[in-house]
């Protein structure tokens, strides 16, 4: 089984990830940081990190089927076209973020605070709460849209989610999936949004009944189209596992089916969200799969670095190991082409349930992670 990208808290509980600071790339040493991260084969699924925005509640889960008409197709956020926003965006609610609120003279915080508290990183919405996912999605797009900055959020409420294991749940069926995705695209705003749809649906697919997983590779292709319409600023990436997991001609095949080389649902992949594996190794596996799509030339990836430092640990272990650092500081300019960003999907320093209850921030975890 494979680990899932990230462990919720609690499910019902949008999780939400950290700020963002500057846009410097950088090698895959401890750098202020990042660190990525994304299950691998025979990884238990991991649960994301759990914060949530401040602002009205937001509800994560229903699911709703809306054919939209493809929206203009904008460069990817690594080509050389102008943009509107170019740093991302440090939203001001996160564990780590309370944690150094309420620690300031424990002895790691000003390691911990600068290196990751500083840094931007994802929001998570993992709940499965309809009638509040609109406001609370809007929250984040708007607090990064008032600062001319680019939010990352992360869709996490498919049916079935991580196959039942750490992060299970998400929404009840597709047909709520759907209603809810229509529900989370109204928040989008109108402002540069980069959208990671739901970790693992696609790697993690083959627990699923062949019937079950062409219907829900059908809802993440609508899902797609569906935030693209809502916000043509929205930049929508699709799970492509990472490169420990299967062959790239593999994932493509399966990222195909789900909507991901289509310029109406798609803006390319996402991978090693809350694994290990280096930047080097995704770069090179995130462009095989690319060429293998065969999609628009604008289509790129965007790659976790937020626990990659060290790359990933020989044996293969998954939860919360010893010795990972954090990863390139998240960026809209890798200077890579295809390569659109590196980001913090996983919070650094929230736990797979090793060194915590899963999803929950463990400061000595964090202090590992960000510690030179």
């Amino acid at each position: 089984m494979v680990a899932a990208a990230s462990v919720v808290v609690a499910v019902g509980t949008a999780t939400g990830m950290l700020s963002a600071l500057d846009d410097r790339g950088g090698s895959d040493e401890a750098r202020p940081g990042l660190v990525s991260g994304s299950p691998g084969p025979d990884s238990p699924p991991v649960v994301p990190s759990a914060s949530e925005p401040a602002a009205p509640s937001a509800s994560a889960s229903p699911s709703a089927k809306v054919s939209a008409s493809p929206s203009p197709k904008k460069a990817s956020p690594g080509s050389t076209k102008a943009r509107t926003a170019t740093r991302l965006y440090r939203h001001p609610s996160s564990q780590v973020l309370d944690w150094v609120q309420d620690n300031p003279r424990d002895w790691r915080a000003a390691v911990i605070e600068s290196r990751i508290a500083d840094r931007p990183a994802a929001v998570w919405f993992a709940d499965y709460a309809p009638a509040t996912i609109t406001s609370r999605v809007r929250a984040v797009t708007s607090g990064g849209a008032a600062q001319g900055r680019v939010p990352v959020v992360v869709a996490y409420a498919i049916p079935d989610r991580d196959c039942g294991g750490a992060s299970q749940g998400g929404a009840p069926d597709l047909g709520a999936y759907d209603a809810w995705i229509d529900r989370f695209a109204a928040g989008l705003g109108a402002g540069e949004v980069v959208v990671i749809l739901e970790p693992d649906s696609i790697a993690q697919s083959e627990c699923l009944p062949a019937a079950r997983r062409a219907d829900r590779f059908a809802s993440l292709a609508r899902a797609g189209r569906v935030l693209k319409a809502a916000n043509p600023e929205a930049r929508v990436y699709y799970d492509a596992g990472h490169s420990g997991w299967r062959p790239a001609a593999q994932q493509a095949a399966l990222l195909k089916q789900a909507g991901a080389a289509s310029a109406a649902s798609s803006d390319g992949i996402f991978s090693n969200v809350s694994n290990f594996h280096t930047t080097a190794a995704e770069i090179a596996y995130d462009r095989q799969i690319l060429d293998a799509l065969d999609g628009p030339p604008g289509l790129g990836a965007v790659i976790d670095t937020s626990r990659n430092g060290n790359g990933a640990p020989p044996d293969g272990e998954w939860c919360d190991p010893a010795g990972r650092k954090v990863g390139r500081t998240p960026t809209l300019d890798t200077g890579e082409p295809r390569i659109d960003a590196y980001l913090w999907v996983k919070l650094p320093g929230e736990s797979d349930g090793c060194r915590g209850t899963p999803g929950t921030f463990s400061p000595s975890y964090a202090y590992d992670l960000a510690s030179p």
